[in-house]
């Protein structure tokens, strides 16, 4: 029996103010706290305010041991070239510290206010696999010609060359069939979530966190690795808590503040059972982590907004 996967733990990007110092301090503090990465997602709506790809590199100069990952970049708000050449960037200007997130882009509302079309999901797909290749082709040593249907490059250097060779682990994170199997055969790392509607968080994706859902989830990615005939030991499943209440002897922890939060409490049901949530002692929550990455094979975990409460959890079990 192949041995689980070490834990490893992110934290969430510190939001940034007018004082920029103060923001690299926070940072310096999640990596005195022994969290094994930091992770911006990518939304233009909703109060979000911190390009994703000029934060990295920032945190980047601002520490010294944290990995940096993009939890998600949308696909469909740039060019892979592009966006290749801005993480190989960081990816140097961190020592090899780039973890490279993806995803088709979901929320209406940013393309909406944007202006950006927003196809249909097989369509992003589609298109997301694309750029897939056209990056992972861009940091091979030889120049890259690619034709496909969305994309076309000629002859094209993927310069600078990034330390982590071949390249730095790439992440593809999804909640349906079709989206989890080209993770499966793309991604050193599977973000597993729920399916998303375009116009926003409800009980229904709420309800995709549910434990047998996650379990389809996983089954889905297990078998797309089994029919290409990739080990399992080659990816790592990352997965997210949108609401915790950690408590220890000196504090009680906030609910996490996400949109899922809501949804998942409103579900006495989900809040026993859902991955997603994580209730308890420092000590019970330990044991439901060690359950989960027993069941489920996620050993890869975002526990919530609240660094401080998790910190704990991060001492006991990263790196084990």
């Amino acid at each position: 029996m192949t041995a689980p996967r070490a834990f490893r733990f992110i934290a969430p990007m510190p939001a940034i103010g007018r004082d920029p110092s103060a923001w690299a301090a926070e940072l310096r503090r999640i990596e005195d706290l022994g969290f094994d990465s930091v992770a911006i997602s990518e939304h233009l709506t909703g109060g979000w305010s911190m390009d994703a790809l000029a934060t990295l590199a920032a945190a980047a100069v601002a520490t010294g041991r944290l990995r940096l990952l993009s939890l998600v970049l949308a696909n469909e708000f740039r060019h892979p070239v592009l966006l290749h050449r801005a993480a190989a960037t960081i990816d140097v200007l961190s020592g090899g510290r780039l973890e490279l997130g993806l995803g088709t882009g979901w929320l209406a509302a940013d393309f909406a206010a944007s202006g950006l079309p927003l196809p249909p999901i097989g369509r992003r797909i589609e298109r997301l696999a694309e750029s897939l290749a056209v990056i992972k082709g861009l940091f091979g040593e030889a120049p890259l010609t690619y034709a496909g249907n969305d994309y076309q490059v000629t002859a094209l250097a993927g310069l600078p060359r990034p330390v982590q060779l071949p390249h730095p682990p790439i992440l593809v994170g999804g909640g349906g069939r079709r989206l989890l199997g080209l993770a499966a055969r793309e991604a050193d790392i599977v973000g597993i979530h729920a399916r998303l509607d375009p116009a926003g968080i409800d009980a229904g994706a709420a309800a995709d966190l549910a434990p047998e859902a996650i379990a389809e989830k996983v089954g889905w990615v297990r078998a797309e690795l089994e029919r290409i005939g990739r080990p399992t030991t080659a990816i790592e499943l990352q997965f997210s808590v949108y609401l915790a209440r950690i408590e220890d002897s000196k504090r009680a922890a906030a609910a996490a503040r996400s949109s899922f939060a809501a949804e998942l409490g409103a579900s006495q049901r989900l809040v026993d059972a859902s991955p997603a949530v994580l209730i308890g002692s420092v000590e019970q929550c330990v044991e439901l982590l060690e359950e989960r990455r027993e069941r489920f094979g996620l050993s890869y975990w975002h526990l919530g907004h609240d660094i401080d409460a998790a910190a704990p959890i991060v001492a006991r079990l990263a790196g084990r």
